[in-house]
């Protein structure tokens, strides 16, 4: 485990992490993972496992999907940069990773596993249920933007679902 060097100032910012307290947050920074990834570098593949969510300290990455009919051809959902998550899908529905990402440039990321979630959980129930009401959120807002967009196509397209 390599020691995280984000601060509570970088932490306080992401909305995961909202409402918490100064010793909240240091207690979850103990449980923080710091992983550092070459441009270009695979750091989620579609249909693998995922345990953990990643918060990027800096740099930039593609989310790429692919189709199911179609394999080979991936497709680039969203850009994000620094201060922007990502795998937090998979710590509530345990399924495999819904994308893929790749770093568009060196890239460092800080993770929080679902085994720190879990220890969290037995220890500070209080931060564990924050951290997991801002994650629903979080997830919710996605969700939200995503019929957002899902409507402006269909509407477009002049179909319905």
């Amino acid at each position: 485990m390599t020691e995280c060097t984000a601060t509570n100032a970088f932490l306080s910012k992401h909305s995961m992490f909202g409402g918490l307290t100064e010793e909240e947050l240091e207690v979850i920074h103990k449980l923080l993972d710091e992983k550092h990834y070459a441009k270009g570098s695979l750091i989620l593949r579609q249909g693998e496992p995922n345990n953990s969510v990643y918060f990027i300290l800096e740099g930039s990455v593609s989310i790429r999907k692919h189709c199911l009919s179609d394999d080979k051809n991936d497709r680039e959902i969203t850009v994000l940069h620094t201060g922007d998550s990502f795998g937090e899908m998979e710590l509530i529905d345990i399924q495999s990773c819904a994308a893929s990402v790749v770093c568009l440039t060196d890239t460092t990321v800080i993770t929080l596993s679902n085994k720190d979630l879990y220890t969290l959980s037995k220890g500070h129930l209080m931060t564990y249920t924050m951290i997991i009401l801002n994650l629903a959120r979080e997830i919710s807002r996605r969700l939200r933007a995503t019929d957002n967009l899902l409507a402006l196509v269909t509407t477009r397209q002049g179909t319905s679902l």
